[in-house]
Formats: C-alpha cells, structure tokens, sequence
C-alpha cells in the first residue's frame, strides 16, 4: 500500500496537521496506537488559549491561532457535527521573578496583542476573592515559609482575549472529522514497529500487523512517544535540543462563590509567585495546575504506556493548597480529583517543529504542555515546511518563513528548529 504521507499520532497535532496535509491535496495516512483522537496528552490537556511565550515566535504563532479557535467552523472548513467552543475569560498573568512583566509587554506589543497592565488594585477588583499578596519564590507545603505573610503586592499582565477550549479530545475528534472530508484516512489500534529508508530517504513505514506503508514523507507527531519513533527511523543525533517525556497532573475542584460570574467562567490566572495556574469552567469548576516550581520534583518517566494515569493525593493537596492561597475562598477537598497525562517536554520548553537529516521524515514534537493552543496554526505551518523543503528549500541553512492568514505576521519557523540554540529566555517552566 502507498501513500503521500504517514502521519504518526492521531491527537491534536497529528489530526491539525492531517487536515493542513490533505487539504493541500496530499494522500495522507494517520497512524495510531490508540483506538480513537486525542487520547493520548492531548486529553490531559488543560486547554488554555493565552499568548505568554518567551519568543517573538511563540506570541506570534499563539495570537495567529487564536483566530483559528474564535472562528472554528471556518477553519476546518467543512461540516463536522458538533463544535467545540472558545471561552473567552481573559489571562492574568501574575508578576513573578520567574516571567517579568516586561518581557511580555515587549512582544505584545512587537506582535499587536491587545493588553493591560494590572496593579493590586485592579487585580483585586477584577477577580473575585483574589489574595494579591507577594509570597514567592514557591515554596513546598511542609516549608514554614509557605505560610509566611505577604512581603509585597502582586499586579498583572492581563490579556482580555486570552480563554480556553472546553473539551480537547472533541476539538480533536472536528479535526479528525475535517481531515477525513478531505480525504485523510486513519489507522487505529496500530503501532508503528519498523521505519525504512534507503539513500537517506524514508520509504516504508511498517504497522504491528504487518501492513508495510509505502510512503514518500513522514511526520512525528507522537507526543510522548516521538523520541521512540525517531530512534526507529535512526534519526536525532543532530538535535541539539533534547526532548523527554514527563508525567503530570491537573486537579479538579468546585470554584469558589463568585469566581464563575453569571454562569460563565472566570479569568484564567498564572501564578508563578505560588507556583499554580487556575482555570474555570462552565458551570462551577476549576482546574488547578502546577507551573513547575524549583521546589517540587519533575516526574521524569522512561515509558509513557507506564505513567500512573491517576491523579495523586500529593500532588492534588500541593496544587491546591497554593491555589487555595491565592483564591481565599477556595476549599481543598480531602480525596484527590483530576487527570494525569504525559507531556514530551523540550529542553527549553520550546516545541520542535522541523525536518531531520532523514530526507522526508519531519517531526512536530517536544510540544512541552504547552502547545494545545497552537495545534490549528502547527498543522499549517508543518504543511508548509513540508511543501517548501520537499520543493528543495534548504531550511537547515535558509528557514523558512510562514505569514499568517489572519494576523499577517511572519514566523520564522528557524525558532522551532532540532539544530537551534537552547531558548535562554525561557521561564523553564510550562510557560515557556
């Protein structure tokens, strides 16, 4: 059997880059070792749709899919049943040593993101029931410090059309749907096994069940397991930014009163002062996550089909308790209630976004947690760094340059290569 293309991963990326691929007018072939979209990190994710990077890049290819999520029906451009909706509730983003605030201000403006520029005050009166005190750096839960009073105030960087996709696995499952309008055809419940090459070109891709996929190109777009695709295809010698998978946990709660008004969703918050990030939901909950603090152990793990998928009791009461800091009404429930996932995090929390030294074999991967939001752009942006290189661009000596539709602005997809300098700017953090 033969096809254009062999997309490996059937979760928001892959599904984006599908849909990118076929309506460019490519064969493409999905591959999947799960038995539906989306579940694998992608429905761990919490979703949230912001614009705080630490690249020009970053900001840019954020804002430039934000238009894909407001207008979602047009994007996938054809009809898929029921939608997934944008909730719109803007992003606090909380002074903290780790991300200053003028680091943000400046690409903001540098990319045209509409912001404003809290102080205590404001933050007080524009989330309910804020503690807008100064605790940081964080600190763990059994350190005296944690209880220690306030030093200082606390404003924010706050950018009102910042939101959240409430339900990724079925914003993945349109994808799918409007990849398979335009002709994209899906192999689940199949791993990939084998990776053939000949002349420094990709050529097969062999299936569990024997099925041996002629192919001209491949995209890894395997989550937490993309550095195992990669060792079977032989390549990633080159890479200078190295990329392993990492376990974590979201907690679920009931919002306090006030903080969802009139049945909506409250702002979404990052505190990297305490070391959380808060999001709402319709209809009175609230997401809780970490933002990887100094003070707490990153769970590093070898086999992503071996991570625990249960939230644990630990982890949710640290979440929580630092939420519950910040948000004074919040209560912490005594039994843990959440998700887990894995996440494939880069070492500069910067996603890969490139081709390899195997001609036809291309990765979006080390997507760090942080990329859900992006997932409509990278499959636009894959397609094109797909035709272009395959077109005999060099994009390891040339980048090349991607303009969004939308926005106008343009991305130099060199920020998002195998071979680039480690992001020195980066939080080192989920944030990036």
């Amino acid at each position: 059997m033969s096809t254009d293309v062999v997309v490996v991963g059937a979760g928001v990326m892959g599904c984006s880059i599908a849909l990118e691929l076929a309506r460019a007018g490519r064969r493409v072939t999905v591959v999947d070792k799960a038995g539906g979209f989306g579940l694998g990190s992608t429905s761990a994710s919490s979703a949230v749709v912001r614009f705080n990077y630490s690249t020009y890049a970053g900001v840019a290819a954020s804002w430039e899919a934000s238009f894909c999520w407001r207008d979602w029906r047009e994007h996938l451009g054809c009809d898929v049943g029921d939608l997934v909706r944008f909730q719109r509730t803007g992003f606090a983003m909380l002074d903290a040593e780790a991300a200053p605030r003028a680091g943000f201000v400046s690409l903001f403006d540098a990319v045209g993101v509409p912001y404003e520029e809290w102080d205590g005050a404001t933050l007080a009166a524009g989330i309910a029931g804020i503690d807008t005190g100064r605790y940081g750096p964080p600190k763990r839960l059994d350190d005296d410090g944690f209880w220690a009073d306030a030093s200082g105030t606390l404003g924010a960087i706050f950018t009102p059309d910042a939101g959240y996709i409430g339900d990724p696995q079925s914003a993945t499952q349109n994808l799918a749907v409007a990849a398979k309008c335009h002709g994209a055809e899906f192999r689940l419940r199949r791993r990939v096994v084998a990776v053939e090459s000949s002349d420094n070109r990709v050529r097969t891709v062999v299936l569990d069940d024997g099925t041996r996929l002629g192919c001209a190109s491949v995209v890894n777009a395997a989550g937490p397991w993309s550095s195992g695709l990669n060792e079977l295809a032989g390549v990633g010698a080159d890479f200078t930014v190295k990329v392993r998978p990492m376990r974590q946990e979201v907690g679920y709660v009931r919002a306090p009163a006030g903080y969802n008004p009139a049945g909506g969703a409250g702002v979404t918050v990052a505190d990297l002062d305490l070391g959380t990030y808060i999001r709402g939901e319709v209809g009175g909950g609230l997401l809780v996550g970490g933002t990887e603090p100094a003070c707490d152990p990153l769970e590093w793990i070898d086999d992503p089909d071996a991570a625990n998928p249960n939230p644990t009791q630990a982890v949710f009461e640290t979440q929580v308790t630092r939420a519950a800091r910040r948000l004074t009404g919040l209560a912490v429930p005594n039994r843990a209630r959440g998700v887990a996932g894995v996440y494939d995090v880069a070492d500069d929390w910067t996603p890969i976004y490139d081709r390899t030294d195997l001609d036809g074999f291309y990765v979006a991967m080390g997507t760090s947690g942080n990329q859900f939001k992006n997932a409509p752009l990278v499959g636009q942006l894959m397609a094109t760094l797909i035709e272009r290189v395959e077109s005999g661009v060099d994009h390891d000596a040339q980048p090349v340059r991607f303009t969004g539709r939308h926005t106008g602005l343009t991305i130099d997809l060199g920020e998002f290569s195998r071979r680039r300098a480690a992001n020195t700017a980066s939080s080192g953090t989920v944030f990036g």
